[in-house]
């Protein structure tokens, strides 16, 4: 009897090599067989050109010319599929030995590789949102964090809560920018944001709305917004990544004053 769906997934997830299936019909010679690679391959192919909204069971198929159900015989559901999406890009991230001299300086490093690695490819972090990962790859990471974190003297319950809160704020930034990002492809205009961070995308001056107009919006308020009129240069101040970086270094540094 053939595997299932649920052991292949499983022998990945046991590092087992990738399975593929001979393609039918009068066209199954002239094409490339069908793998779980090639799945992952395609379906990055899509959210790098369409974003992850796109991404389906069919488009994928639809891209490989061939069924729906050619798919499930190497990937589980969509939720597999962004797990293996997940997977592919914690994979490429480079994992310093933990340093106890530099283990702020080191995960700020690994939470950048990751938010990079989710900037490629549009909206691709909503795949890592409320799901147990059991990818080795994705399990690689999570472990390195914690690696550095006790290395730097965290306590292990705090160590294991704040590796959540940085992959859940690393996720969500990423996803806004996206968001935004493609607000701007489109030639819309969201509204703008304030201390938040709403509203914003990578750019000239980091935002969606252009600073000058958000500084002009902010002064036409009215004076039952004193605090927002009054500090709008520090509001609109920065780059998106410049907030991403106070962000976590805020995060690591009350991580590391809670053990004291």
């Amino acid at each position: 009897m053939s595997p299932t769906p649920q052991q292949r997934r499983a022998a990945r997830h046991g590092a087992g090599p990738s399975t593929s299936a001979t393609r039918r019909g009068p066209s199954g010679g002239r094409k490339k067989p069908i793998t779980v690679d090639a799945i992952i391959d395609t379906a990055f192919g899509i959210v790098e050109r369409e974003g992850y909204a796109a991404l389906t069971m069919r488009r994928v198929a639809t891209a490989l010319e061939t069924g729906p159900s050619s798919l499930y015989a190497h990937v589980v559901n969509k939720e597999d599929l962004d797990e293996l999406l997940i997977g592919r890009l914690c994979a490429e991230i480079e994992l310093p030995e933990p340093d106890p001299a530099h283990w702020r300086r080191q995960i700020t490093d690994v939470c950048t590789r990751l938010r990079d690695q989710y900037l490629r490819y549009p909206g691709i972090s909503q795949a890592a949102f409320a799901a147990a990962p059991s990818n080795l790859d994705t399990l690689r990471v999570g472990e390195g964090m914690l690696a550095i974190l006790l290395a730097g003297g965290i306590a292990p319950q705090a160590a294991a809560w704040a590796i959540d809160s940085l992959m859940l704020y690393v996720n969500a930034y990423s996803l806004e920018v996206s968001l935004a990002n493609s607000r701007v492809d489109r030639g819309g205009e969201p509204g703008a944001g304030t201390g938040s961070g709403a509203g914003e995308a990578p750019g000239a001056d980091g935002w969606v709305v252009g600073r000058d107009e958000l500084l002009r919006r902010f002064a036409a308020l009215p004076d039952t917004f004193p605090q927002t009129k009054r500090y709008a240069a520090e509001l609109t101040a920065g780059t998106v990544h410049d907030r991403f970086d106070f962000t976590i270094g805020l995060m690591i540094d009350g991580l590391g004053a809670s053990d004291r």
